[in-house]
């Protein structure tokens, strides 16, 4: 078996910025696994916020070597890196076997399901603009945590008045803050808020009011997380480079509605090789948020369908 991690960029559509800064590019990492005369593809996003670089998750794969099976994977941490790793391993196992990832995984064969649509972060003027050009989309994703969120996310309804509406402070808020917003993200329809708190004061969150569901996203990795959430969210966002590949986020998925969460599948900005797999655990969620590709100005050769049904399941030249 031999595993093979390249670095590779896409454009971006328009500069995109959440609260922690801005980018013009997606860096992702392309994992190709041959195995007897046998192909499989994987893509990872390595994330600043969880300690990841280009470089770390690059050695962290390149130090797996001989053959590996997904089980064998978990040696990883959950990650950027056994996530590329555990998706090329799926891929090369439906090579192998000429069957579809989810018959190997025994689900129903996926359907499109409808995807937020991000809107960047900016000043209210432009984040109206956005939303109006984007009116006709069900589902609008907003990226808050600033001092202003009132401003933009009025001006994000008046843009879109029909479109449902979730926001992301990305750990951007105080416990003081989400209180005083709350009342208004009702008023204004708000469907979902992810991950108001930063991971270590979310402990506010229990016995507080919550009017609209709270998602954890940076509190949530793998299954071992799924105990502290206990009390502070009504939603978890799955990410296959936080589960560590697809087939922890299976399980995340399995583990979650069996304790009474709900499920959103969320992404990095990545291509459509790395929503791919997600398209699998985003059957029937809550929230499907897998628009990577949509914020893109370059794609996979492959690349998923968007259209009015939703993000579509992917071809099997594209993965799976």
């Amino acid at each position: 078996m031999q595993i093979t991690v390249t670095p590779d960029v896409f454009k971006l559509a328009q500069v995109f910025t959440i609260s922690r800064g801005s980018r013009t590019e997606a860096k992702v990492l392309t994992v190709k696994v041959e195995d007897d005369g046998h192909v499989g593809w994987g893509e990872c996003v390595p994330y600043a916020r969880y300690g990841e670089t280009l470089e770390s998750v690059t050695a962290e794969i390149e130090s797996v070597t001989g053959p590996v099976s997904r089980q064998g994977l978990y040696t990883l941490p959950a990650g950027a890196a056994r996530n590329a790793l555990d998706c090329a391993l799926w891929d090369l196992e439906c090579k192998k076997a000429g069957k579809r990832a989810w018959e190997l995984a025994g689900l129903p064969a996926p359907k499109p399901e409808i995807t937020a649509y991000t809107l960047s972060l900016a000043e209210p003027a432009e984040m109206q603009a956005q939303a109006a050009k984007n009116a006709h989309r069900p589902l609008l994703k907003i990226k808050l945590g600033t001092p202003d969120d009132m401003a933009r996310l009025e001006a994000v309804r008046a843009g879109a008045p029909k479109s449902t509406i979730i926001v992301d402070a990305n750990e951007g808020w105080s416990a003081e803050v989400y209180a005083d917003l709350a009342p208004h993200l009702v008023r204004l329809g708000v469907a979902l808020v992810e991950q108001p708190l930063p991971t270590g004061e979310d402990e506010a969150l229990i016995g507080m009011e919550r009017p609209v569901p709270v998602c954890a996203d940076e509190s949530a990795h793998d299954c071992s997380t799924l105990a502290n959430l206990k009390g502070k969210y009504d939603v978890v966002n799955i990410k296959l480079d936080k589960t560590g590949g697809l087939t922890e986020a299976l399980k995340l998925r399995e583990a979650a509605l069996a304790e009474g969460y709900k499920v959103m599948v969320g992404c990095m900005v990545g291509s459509s090789l790395a929503m791919a797999p997600a398209t699998l655990v985003a059957q029937g969620a809550m929230v499907t948020d897998l628009d990577g590709p949509l914020l893109l100005a370059e794609d996979r050769d492959q690349p998923l369908i968007f259209d009015t049904a939703g993000v579509h399941p992917p071809s099997a030249a594209l993965w799976g």
